[in-house]
């Protein structure tokens, strides 16, 4: 199959990637496959599902940071941030999201890019 026959994908423009441990590991009750159900609603909400704030996510199966879950990282941020429960997540929406300040004790990690939100 020639390169020409298939069809490249396409992104919206998006400020934000949250990548989301929905692994048995991470939570075995199933946290953290509820928070990523959780954010059409709540970035709704916040104004974060379309425009320039525009946060997109994805479900991924294990980070290997397996403690402390719900786990979840912040791209381009670098930004890892653990106990991502449901009212935490509205402290990320509202604090790094929408204004660009991490919420720095619920992160366990900081990437390479540092934490210039």
């Amino acid at each position: 199959m020639s390169q020409d026959t298939v069809e490249k994908p396409r992104i919206g423009a998006y400020k934000r990637h949250l990548l989301i441990c929905t692994g048995p590991r991470c939570t075995q009750d199933g946290a953290s496959q509820d928070l990523f159900d959780s954010l059409g609603e709540k970035f709704k909400a916040a104004g974060l599902h379309d425009g320039e704030l525009r946060v997109k996510r994805s479900r991924v199966s294990c980070f290997a940071a397996c403690k402390g879950g719900p786990v979840m990282c912040v791209q381009p941020d670098g930004t890892w941030y653990y106990n991502v429960t449901d009212a935490n997540m509205d402290r990320i929406i509202d604090q790094h999201l929408k204004h660009g300040r991490v919420v720095e004790d619920l992160v366990f990690h900081q990437g390479p890019q540092g934490s210039d939100a």
